[in-house]
């Protein structure tokens, strides 16, 4: 197949490329290197995808909410299918910034969605967040939620994300999969990432600032799974559908801080800082339709990922 991947110099976008190149597809990425964190990770994150890929691999550098980067991406068509991975992150970030969120989460969504349209390219998987359940959802989360009380602009633009594809799929009949993430975790993360800011911080000595009593949880997700989710929507079209991709247990945030010490063999200390605003209690992924539709099943426990995490860490994270 030849696939278009979003994002593709980002976390999980890197890792996604890679995965398809590896298995024999071809890929065109696009990247605008936000400044949210270095290029030079993004650039380090490329050679991965390139060592990969070889010819197999095309790159555009640009930005999705210009027309003529999308004009650029299109004379590399015929697309199977959009891989839509690229956006703004950060819950906390938001808060200061929410534009530059709904430019580049909902804006450059919406003119892509109109240039497939436009194109007749009618198979997209779409980047969601567990972020969209908001902080009153039932635990563990449910595709069937309501999902209408984000808490963060980040949430927000993904929950309207998913809306305007749900419209595309409606008005236009596109074969739509929405991938709501959790927590994604693992080598190449993100500088920013808790996981990857509590290591930093470990390596160096230095106390972890820890929002709250410790006691809030999370259902993290080793990126390898996450790649493996993605890779199944691409398989397995569903016409519109909406799936968690999760790690399938929560760690409270206290666990998981020993968890990476032990990893790291660095002593813990603990800065406490008040609850951030934006984030949420918990986050519980129910993975019965994600098992059922996409043969889902994650591999990589908790502290099997730590582990692994920490040797990446080790050798190539931010110190």
């Amino acid at each position: 197949m030849n696939i278009l991947v979003t994002g593709v110099a980002g976390f999980i976008g890197s890792h996604t490329a890679e995965a398809l190149l590896r298995r024999g597809d071809s890929v065109v990425g696009v990247d605008n290197f936000d400044p949210f964190y270095a290029r030079s990770l993004k650039e380090r994150n490329l050679d991965w995808v390139r060592q990969a890929g070889g010819a197999k691999f095309g790159f555009v550098e640009g930005d999705l909410a210009e027309p003529t980067v999308l004009d650029q991406l299109w004379q590399a068509a015929p697309f199977d299918v959009v891989v839509h991975l690229a956006a703004k992150a950060g819950v906390r970030p938001s808060i200061d910034d929410p534009a530059s969120y709904v430019r580049s989460n909902l804006e450059a969504t919406t003119l892509l969605l109109e240039k497939c349209r436009k194109t007749d390219h009618k198979r997209m998987v779409f980047a969601s967040s567990s972020s969209v359940y908001g902080a009153d959802s039932q635990a563990p989360f449910s595709e069937l939620a309501r999902c209408d009380r984000p808490v963060s602009p980040y949430a927000a633009t993904k929950r309207a994300g998913e809306l305007i594809a749900h419209t595309y799929a409606h008005l236009y009949g596109f074969d739509l999969t929405c991938l709501r993430f959790f927590t994604v975790y693992g080598p190449r993360q993100r500088p920013e990432m808790a996981i990857h800011k509590f290591a930093t911080a470990l390596w160096r000595g230095e106390p972890i600032a820890q929002f709250g009593d410790g006691g809030s949880s999370r259902d993290y997700t080793y990126v390898d799974d996450i790649t493996a989710g993605v890779l199944a929507a691409i398989d397995r079209p569903q016409g519109l559908a909406v799936f968690n991709l999760g790690g399938d247990r929560e760690t409270r945030l206290d666990e998981l801080v020993k968890m990476l010490g032990k990893a790291l063999n660095k002593p813990v200390v603990i800065e406490r800082k008040p609850d951030a605003a934006g984030d949420v209690p918990r986050t519980c992924a129910d993975l019965t339709l994600a098992r059922r539709c996409l043969g889902y099943a994650p591999q990589t426990p908790i502290d099997r990922g730590i582990e692994l995490f920490a040797r990446w860490f080790e050798q190539f994270g931010v110190k």
